[in-house]
């Protein structure tokens, strides 16, 4: 029996063709992104455990233990603390690092880098004058307020050298420096494509915190010193607020952290990639149910000879299990491919990648060939099992019997009670608070359930498109009436891409229904017309916010100014504005109260931290300021919050007092001659032509929603395009097989005066339904599932309205019809061909 099995594949091997490459496109997945995740994880891991090659202990401020007293105040690691610390035993030196945000512009006034990337530091000298840290290329080190050293990726891509002068931004303001050295470095944020800027230590500690004070003190062990050790006595001359680290700690929290985020890539890819699989096996069962109908005699007499019904099952098991090896080995191979050629294109579109070897783990071989091996066999199981149970006596007919009503009915009842259930779980779902569990339960049972319906569902919808088939003659006739001839098998082939298109159509409905409500939130809540903020989205210099309000053209403008706080001894951020400006920059529904009495000790909140605290107009509140002052506020307002605005509102002036460091984190502009190219310029040029700062009005904030929604959605069609290409190899393997079948009718079709135009255009009417079918049901049920997860959406986002892509909806229907068309070239073509005589005496 195991030597039939393999003559049967290597005499079926054209027919199982297009279910080696559903299966290898589904490894390929699987194997490439687990090579991709773990390359991409190893070099960043790599790379950021480099940046900890001159730290054997780092002392930070131990937040977790900030004063509950003075919620918004941060521990301070002082110079004296650092001289101190290098002199403790085992240290060979300390040196203290002070950095933030800072912003590059090239020497066309463009942004060099990624904006949350750009970052600035300190350059520490030891007592050799370098700091081993950022070893100099060309140049010296920054050594007064007026200079500053670039990393030389970002002196290269901005057009520096040593000499020039360098505009930057570190909180809004514009500086200029002079670049006087260039030096090389093994940070992450400058390996993925960022920037990194140097200024000496006084100058970078008034730029980023306070003179004399630092954000990390990092140490060197002496030789001979453990890291451990050298913790331990750090650890004595720490204060409370301090804590100290090893390195070799911070490098595994790091990996653990990369780790982490890798994770998350690998599970939405890998998510994909099953879903590829999944289509797969309605190939895969669809294959190996037409090979056992094809070879019924063949089985029947195995059995007549005496094969029992489990050597018959385990014939069919093992043909599986050579097809699902065959295809589980080249799709690894072509899934680290696969995974070169994603880094490759990261680091062409501009992401750069950290350098390091291609990782393929023995995880990565094992899980590919189990998952490619273990699918197919799953998939060829109930075949295999309908094989075992073909009588000897067919041995005599030439053919199987078909399936029976009762079977069809039973098939039928089950589809109406998976698909009633999935419905209900659905519509339950949207009525729960949290239903996303309930309500994936459910759309995961209407798939199924639909699909075990969809034999009964193919004769009134292909019945539907009788009268546009009358249009073709005869060849349209034959094609309605071959597509719904076996409608187990239509079923299968439609399935696979009904449930690609179910997907694409829901993802599209959600996402463009998600743009028009944040959109209409951005135009309906500002009424400002601009919004100014940094490009890192870092804090905004309180000069910006004085700039702007000086400004001739300017009628109104508030800064957002955000405050940490204590209130009811939960953590509150309070969000300072103007209360004089405010009500003519933003429009919110008040539910009590309003804008209009927003003056110090005044507070307006939303009507969610109203409801949590019991607030209501006229409620005094105890609140505990960043600086450990206690105050009281009254509510003067009650709001309807939002996405964009939320939370506790308070005029500038109540935060002023307890405020040791101030900072915006945007500012609202209403102008005289309203939002155009003129005042946008002005106001650019009142800023310094500064790259860091973004002035966006309603048009690009919604601009901004509408690319970032675009972003994401085509990289979900990109993902599912695998499992699209995989149902279209399916309806090219039924044409194909079914072509093989049907030889002797074809035959007597062409005898009797159908001429090979008319069979081509038989097949390729028949491939086109079959697809249209399986395209409107997956359009229809995407549409349902899409209406269904906006109802959860609608919850939080109040301005959501449920919007339906007619013209993407028609573009996915004429895609269906065109998978239709070209899946239906080569079986076409394949049945003009056969020869009429011979395909006349074929059994």
């Amino acid at each position: 029996m195991f030597r039939t099995a393999l003559r049967n594949v290597l005499a079926h091997k054209a027919r199982l063709l297009m279910t080696v490459l559903a299966v290898l496109l589904g490894v390929a997945f699987v194997s490439g992104t687990l090579v991709f995740t773990n390359t991409i994880s190893a070099a960043s891991q790599k790379s950021s455990q480099k940046g900890f090659d001159h730290v054997d202990v780092a002392i930070q401020p131990h937040t977790a233990d900030r004063d509950k007293s003075r919620p918004g105040e941060a521990p301070k690691l002082t110079q004296h603390l650092l001289d101190q610390v290098g002199k403790v035993p085992g240290a060979a030196s300390a040196t203290g690092s002070v950095g933030g945000f800072a912003a590059i512009a090239d020497q066309h006034g463009k942004l060099v880098g990624e904006g949350f990337n750009s970052s600035g530091a300190n350059y520490y000298p030891g007592a050799d004058g370098k700091d081993s840290r950022y070893p100099l290329k060309d140049g010296r080190a920054p050594q007064g307020a007026n200079e500053i050293a670039l990393d030389a990726k970002t002196a290269d891509r901005g057009g520096y050298k040593v000499g020039d002068t360098v505009r930057l931004s570190v909180d809004g303001p514009v500086l200029e420096k002079k670049l006087t050295g260039v030096f090389t470095t093994d940070d992450g944020n400058v390996s993925a494509g960022g920037s990194l800027a140097l200024f000496d230590t006084a100058t970078a500690q008034r730029l980023y915190a306070k003179p004399g004070e630092f954000t990390e003190i990092d140490v060197k062990a002496a030789a001979g010193t453990s890291q451990s050790a050298l913790k331990a006595a750090v650890e004595k001359v720490l204060p409370r607020d301090a804590e100290a680290t090893t390195g070799k700690e911070l490098a595994d929290e790091q990996a653990k952290f990369i780790a982490q985020a890798m994770d998350g890539m690998k599970t939405g890819m890998l998510a994909f990639a099953a879903i590829s699989l999944f289509v797969g096996i309605f190939i895969i069962a669809n294959t190996f149910t037409m090979l056992v109908a094809q070879r019924t005699k063949e089985l029947a007499l195995m059995r007549a000879v005496g094969a029992s019904r489990g050597q018959v099952t385990r014939s069919v098991l093992v043909e599986a299990f050579v097809v699902g090896a065959v295809a589980a080995v080249t799709g690894l191979l072509a899934g680290i491919g696969i995974g070169a050629g994603l880094r490759a294109l990261l680091n062409g579109s501009g992401a750069t990648v950290p350098d390091g070897p291609l990782v393929v783990s023995p995880g990565t071989v094992v899980a590919s060939l189990v998952v490619g091996i273990v699918v197919t066999m799953l998939a060829a199981w109930l075949p295999g099992r309908r094989a075992a149970k073909i009588p000897p006596v067919a041995a005599m007919n030439s053919v199987h019997a078909v399936a029976t009503t009762r079977s069809l009915v039973v098939r039928n009842t089950i589809g109406a009670l998976l698909s009633g259930a999935g419905v209900a779980a659905v519509l339950a779902g949207t009525g729960m608070n949290d239903g996303k569990f309930v309500m994936g339960l459910g759309a995961g049972l209407l798939l199924i359930g639909v699909f075990v319906l969809t034999p009964l569902l193919s004769r009134p919808l292909i019945a539907a498109a009788a009268p546009v088939l009358r249009l073709f003659g005869i060849s349209g006739k034959l094609a309605r009436q071959n597509a719904v001839r076996n409608p187990r098998r239509t079923a299968a082939t439609a399935s696979a891409l009904m449930i690609g298109l179910t997907l694409i159509t829901g993802l599209t409905v959600i996402a463009g229904s998600v743009q028009q409500a944040l959109d209409k939130m951005a135009t309906s809540a500002v009424k400002a017309d601009y919004v100014v903020s940094m490009a890192g989205r870092t804090p905004l210099s309180p000069d910006v916010a004085k700039k702007l309000a000086s400004l001739p053209e300017t009628t109104a403008s508030s800064p957002l100014r955000m405050a940490a706080s204590r209130i009811d001894g939960d953590h509150e951020q309070l969000t300072g504005v103007d209360g004089k400006s405010i009500t003519e920059l933003t429009k919110l529904d008040f539910t009590a109260g309003s804008f209009d009495g927003l003056t110090a000790g005044k507070a307006v909140v939303d009507e969610s931290t109203a409801k949590t605290h019991g607030w209501k107009l006229g409620s005094t509140v105890d609140a505990t300021f960043e600086d450990g002052k206690h105050g009281k506020l009254t509510v003067s307002g009650v709001y309807k919050g939002n996405e964009l605005m939320r939370g506790i509102m308070v005029d500038t002036t109540t935060l002023a007092p307890h405020q040791s460091t101030v900072n915006d984190q945007q500012v609202m502009v209403k102008t005289k001659a309203g939002a155009s190219e003129s005042a946008k310029d002005s106001l650019r040029k009142a800023l310094g032509d500064n790259p860091a700062i973004q002035i966006q009005d309603k048009k690009d904030i919604s601009n901004d929603i509408a690319s970032s929604i675009s972003l994401m959605l085509n990289m979900l069609y990109g993902l599912l395009a695998m499992a699209v290409i995989v149902a279209v190899l399916g309806v090219v393997n039924t044409l194909a097989m079914s072509v093989f079948e049907r030889s002797q009718e074809i035959g007597m079709l062409r005898a009797i005066g159908l001429d090979r135009k008319g069979i081509k255009r038989m097949v390729r009417l028949e491939s086109l339904v079959i697809s249209l079918f399986g395209g409107v049901l997956g359009v229809g049920l995407g549409v349902f599932l899409g209406w269904a997860a906006g109802e959860l959406l609608g919850k939080s986002l109040g301005t959501y309205e449920m919007v339906l892509p007619w013209g993407r909806m028609a573009f996915f229907l004429l895609m269906a019809a065109l998978v239709g068309i070209l899946a239906a070239l080569w079986p076409a073509r394949r049945a003009a061909k056969l020869n009429m005589l011979t395909a006349i005496k074929t059994e």
